[in-house]
């Protein structure tokens, strides 16, 4: 018996070597490693001529960077695409979209929190980034993505409990940061004695969340398919899937060199997003435009992967992936950002500016209730997509107002 495996034991080695680097090849092919150096070797010549390019640019030099630095962005951004594709197929919803989420929303909290301990003061600028993330979530990418669903589809069913779900944390969460401070702080922030609980409170909220997605109410993130009955009537039920457990086994190795793509090429897009801020700031100025909407551009350029694949789900009739892209991912931005920012704050000792002023809080109570009104119905459509569409064309008004 242990001569036989002896010979067994080189061979499976052999095999496990074999399927190893098969693996390798699907994944890493010429097009991600291109994509990967494109992105990466962007980062470096933007890092590289910062002296030059933070000096006043003559406008035709600054508008071509700004250009190349976008279409660079949207390179990558397609690339992660294509992986957040190939985890979603692989593991299912909501983990395939958890993963993209995810990986977004924690560079970008990690990106502000770098912001907020560099030099100089910047009291508002978790306030600033997460609401206009909130607007453009909700309203432009949800918009844009029920008009292509319904227009291609006619009217489509989402897992009711699961966007439900999604829609309950993001009132209260949204209320904790743009409503309560204003109420129970000083000057827009919360005291000292007030930030603890806060935090505490919000990382709960959010990990108890995490913890019924991926477990016990998965399914209510699962895409519902009409099954008939023989009175002619039809029931929504969540499609079934392998557990993931048993996913993960099988494709542990595929599954972990993805997720490592995928973030690898995330990561030069929220870099070098923000490292053309400074850019886009000037360009903006120089064009008399508002200073307010160069963040809106960059949380855009940010979520630019996310709003594509939404898009995408949503032209394939998976209107439950785009409630798990848009709606979980602004969980994942206020639950996770906040928390961050507060937590800096107390130990640093500066203070985070957190209450939005009347006009936005006005924009992001219409925006909830037009939410829920939206999916509380069996059905969404290509008006609730244009209703979206209309609020955030609202909020650019007043943007400029």
């Amino acid at each position: 018996m242990s001569e036989n495996a002896s010979r067994d034991g080189p061979a499976d080695c052999g095999h496990t070597s074999l399927r190893t680097a098969s693996t390798f090849r699907n994944v890493i092919t010429p097009a991600v490693l291109f994509r990967l150096a494109l992105g990466w070797g962007a980062f470096a010549a933007v890092l590289t001529a910062e002296p030059v390019l933070s000096a006043h640019l003559p406008s035709p030099l600054l508008v071509g960077v700004l250009v190349g630095i976008t279409a660079v962005i949207i390179v990558c951004a397609f690339g992660v695409v294509a992986e957040a594709e190939h985890l979603a197929h692989r593991l299912g919803d909501p983990y395939g979209t958890l993963v993209l989420t995810l990986s977004i929303v924690l560079i970008e909290v990690v990106l502000i929190s770098a912001v907020m301990l560099g030099p100089g003061e910047h009291l508002t600028i978790a306030r600033d980034s997460v609401m206009a993330v909130s607007m453009i979530i909700l309203n432009l990418v949800i918009g844009i993505a029920l008009l292509v669903g319904g227009m291609r589809h006619g009217a489509l069913e989402p897992n009711r409990t699961g966007v439900s779900s999604y829609l309950s944390l993001l009132v209260v969460l949204t209320t904790l940061a743009f409503v309560l401070p204003g109420l129970i702080g000083s000057d827009g922030a919360y005291g000292r004695g007030q930030e603890i609980p806060i935090i505490a409170l919000t990382v709960l909220l959010y990990a108890f969340f995490l913890h019924l997605q991926m477990g016990r109410q998965r399914a209510d993130f699962q895409e519902v398919s009409p099954r008939h009955s023989v009175t002619g009537t039809s029931d929504a039920v969540a499609v079934r899937r392998p557990p993931i457990t048993e996913v993960l086994s099988q494709h542990r190795k595929e599954v972990g060199l993805r997720a490592v793509t995928l973030v690898m090429t995330v990561l030069p897009i929220v870099l070098l997003s923000h490292d053309m801020a400074a850019l886009l700031d000037d360009g903006l100025d120089r064009a008399g435009a508002p200073v307010a909407l160069s963040g809106i551009l960059i949380a855009m350029i940010v979520f630019l992967p996310e709003t594509i694949t939404a898009v995408r789900a949503a032209h394939a009739g998976e209107i439950q992936r785009v409630s798990n892209l848009c709606h979980g991912a602004l969980v994942s931005t206020v639950g996770l950002t906040i928390p961050a920012v507060l937590t800096i704050g107390l130990l640093t000792g500066q203070t985070v500016v957190l209450a939005e002023d009347p006009t936005n809080l006005a924009l992001l109570g219409v925006t909830l209730l037009l939410s829920v009104t939206t999916f509380a119905g069996k059905k969404v459509t290509p008006l609730h997509g244009a209703a979206h569409l209309l609020v955030f064309l609202i909020y650019g008004l007043t943007v400029f107002s």
